[in-house]
């Protein structure tokens, strides 16, 4: 997740969670909001997360292969459908 997208989804979690603390003073909620924000970047970390971008990659890359994959099946089927034999140990 990118960085600026990830703080502005935090805010919100972080505000919900300080007005369990109204009477806190500014340098406690400033630190409470420093730990969380360090403990949630710990975690995500830890989770090997990828970004979207890479995500859309490996799913543009996914749908090519898959498409090819049928392309190459319906060709099989079809020479089998021929009457032609296909080994695997020659090239066609």
């Amino acid at each position: 997740m990118n960085r600026p997208m990830f703080a502005d989804r935090l805010e919100p979690l972080l505000q919900s969670l300080l007005a369990f603390y109204p009477n806190a003073g500014s340098p406690f909620r400033e630190e409470l909001k420093k730990n969380v924000r360090t403990w949630l970047s710990a975690a995500l970390a830890r989770m090997e997360l990828v970004t979207r971008e890479e995500f859309d990659v490996q799913a543009a890359l996914l749908s090519r292969t898959r498409q090819r994959l049928e392309a190459l099946e319906r060709q099989i089927a079809a020479l089998e459908a021929a009457g032609g034999k296909c080994d695997p140990g020659t090239n066609p």
